[in-house]
């Protein structure tokens, strides 16, 4: 069997790690395009088709490793939505074939599933459907039964047509792409192409039990980050590590080579330190934190549940719940506030729209080489764009967007470019 990975998209609703297609965040040193090939090769694809976008870097990071099958590239010059990237493979695209989102890294879970399904009902086109408590977000099907009469993309709340989305992993005919044709050239093309196929042939859905782990949000990256580390992380310390002898390991921890653990250091697993980092004297690294190569964790700092990408360098502090996309600095004395002063849930706002998180533990999400001074308090939920800079004593209360220099004045806030 065939499969195409979509992986053109912009990642805007990925703000403020979207520098990259989000595919290439990195967990455990791997991006995560990796984890949904080797998923994919777990159920037997062999032949892949990876649709990605002009700067071609998802081509790039993953001719760094032997992936062990064959792949082509081709390119979405203009980000038009799924059915025109779709269109961009079709020269191709075998008579029959798998679509999926490029971080749906548990593909493979599910494709036997779908090909039972075309079997005993004997249709062409079968989708994968999952419970969700955020319809408005997704692709959401009208049912019959197991039959797909519509899909509605982001209905409006009060409108949706059930509560079960499209986990966009498809098994799809050839014959698909004149469905594409037929209907007016959008961003979501793809999905008014599966409604007018429901409406003239039979599509069928495969339901799963629980909904899986999705990345539509960057503060999705956490539950996608524990659900890889539970499958994937391994016990190791390599042997050009140096770990103190006064250094406290437990559980399921990686540390990889020349990392440097200090005296009276605490991890408590699962965790992953990656090559050349360093973790200080009485710093404490806990609960399923990633920490990418050459960051470095100052003594007496504390990291919980968060997100290193490469070369990120803290001090002294708190930092729970966080992402810190790569080369970003952070003083001493900073802390991040990771829950609400009524434990309530955490609400963010992307695009001048107040979005609940559905989490009532979130930190700070920081884009990459921003540099934020000592002392400062970072509020549950805000986001801090790339190439910023935080000043002193600063308490960020609010989103900042790119490229900006803030701090806290005594008489209030001032920003500028």
């Amino acid at each position: 069997m065939q499969a195409v990975i979509l992986a053109a998209g912009e990642s805007s609703r990925f703000w403020p790690l979207n520098k990259k297609n989000k595919s290439l965040i990195k967990i455990m040193g791997r991006p995560l395009v990796w984890y949904t090939i080797e998923s994919l090769k777990g159920a037997g694809i062999k032949d892949l088709i990876i649709v990605q976008g002009p700067k071609k870097d998802i081509e790039e990071e993953l001719n760094k490793y032997n992936l062990g099958l064959n792949v082509r590239y081709v390119v979405q010059e203009n980000p038009k939505g799924m059915g025109d990237a779709l269109f961009q493979a079709k020269d191709f695209l075998r008579e029959q074939f798998f679509v999926l989102d490029v971080t749906r890294f548990d593909a493979g879970d599910y494709l036997k599933s779908l090909l039972e399904k075309q079997k005993s009902s004997g249709v062409s086109l079968i989708l994968l459907g999952a419970k969700t408590d955020n319809p408005q977000i997704y692709g959401v099907f009208r049912l019959e039964g197991d039959k797909v009469k519509e899909v509605v993309e982001k209905p409006a709340n009060g409108k949706e047509p059930s509560d079960i989305k499209n986990v966009v992993v498809q098994l799809l005919p050839k014959e698909f792409l004149d469905f594409i044709r037929r209907v007016p050239e959008e961003m979501y093309s793809f999905e008014d192409a599966l409604s007018l196929y429901a409406k003239e042939k039979d599509v069928r859905v495969v339901m799963l039990g629980e909904e899986p782990p999705s990345l539509k949000y960057s503060w999705h990256l956490f539950e996608v980050t524990k659900s890889l580390i539970d499958r994937y992380l391994e016990s190791k310390v390599a042997k050009t590590a140096k770990v103190a002898k006064s250094a406290v390991i437990e559980g399921k921890v990686f540390i990889g080579e020349n990392a440097k653990i200090f005296e009276n250091a605490v991890i408590k697993g699962p965790c992953y330190i990656g090559d050349n980092c360093i973790i200080g004297n009485n710093a404490l690294i806990r609960e399923y934190s990633n920490l990418e190569n050459n960051c470095v964790v100052g003594a007496l700092a504390e990291v919980t549940r968060s997100i290193f990408q490469e070369d990120v360098h803290i001090h002294s502090g708190y930092f729970g719940d966080s992402i810190f996309d790569k080369g970003c600095r952070v003083g001493a004395g900073s802390v991040t506030a990771n829950v609400r002063i009524d434990r309530g849930e955490v609400f963010s706002i992307l695009k001048g729209e107040k979005i609940g998180t559905g989490i009532d533990s979130l930190g700070v999400i920081v884009g990459e080489n921003t540099k934020i001074g000592i002392n400062c308090s970072l509020m549950p939920g805000r986001f801090i764009g790339s190439n910023c800079i935080i000043g002193p004593h600063s308490v960020v209360f609010e989103n900042i967007e790119d490229n900006l220099t803030y701090f806290t004045e005594f008489k209030g806030v001032k920003k500028s470019a």
